[in-house]
């Protein structure tokens, strides 16, 4: 598990290499990247199911490219990408081609369901973060406008 985190941080960074994401930044999204992995693997030992591991681990990297998307001062665009490299179910879709094409369309389905899902529920976890996040932000600023009322 910690040997495929250190490959899913090297794998990460040279993703943030080809995104031209540069200085520190690149070392936060690569550090994002494996976060998301080792979540991932670590509800996968602890006897999770795929989707709700891959939901959990979508939840935690999401809620961290957010709080150091702000502390970096950069889009959360950049660090979400980075730590979504690992997770995404690339080896899904290339078993559902290939049953398409050989011929089992039964299997193909199947697979193709399940990469779909499984696609889905790491865009959920990120939408889920991300609408807490712009709630919070936006409760945040409200205060903010009230206390200037007041001040003045």
């Amino acid at each position: 598990m910690i040997l495929e985190t250190i490959i899913a941080f090297i794998a990460t960074f040279g993703f943030g290499i080809i995104f031209n994401i540069k200085g520190k930044k690149l070392f936060f999204a690569a550090f994002g990247g494996a976060l998301s992995w080792f979540v991932y693997s670590l509800c996968l030992n602890l006897g999770l199911t795929e989707i709700s591991s891959l939901f959990l681990s979508s939840v935690i990297f999401s809620t961290y490219s957010e709080i150091f998307a702000r502390i970096l001062k950069t889009p959360v665009t950049t660090l979400v990408v980075c730590a979504l490299i690992p997770l995404v179910p690339g080896g899904g879709m290339y078993y559902t081609m290939f049953e398409a094409v050989t011929g089992d369309i039964n299997k193909s389905l199947a697979l193709g369901l399940n990469t779909i899902s499984s696609a889905g529920v790491l865009a959920l976890g990120i939408i889920f973060v991300s609408t807490i996040t712009k709630l919070i932000m936006s409760h945040k600023r409200k205060i903010e406008i009230k206390n200037l009322g007041q001040n003045l």
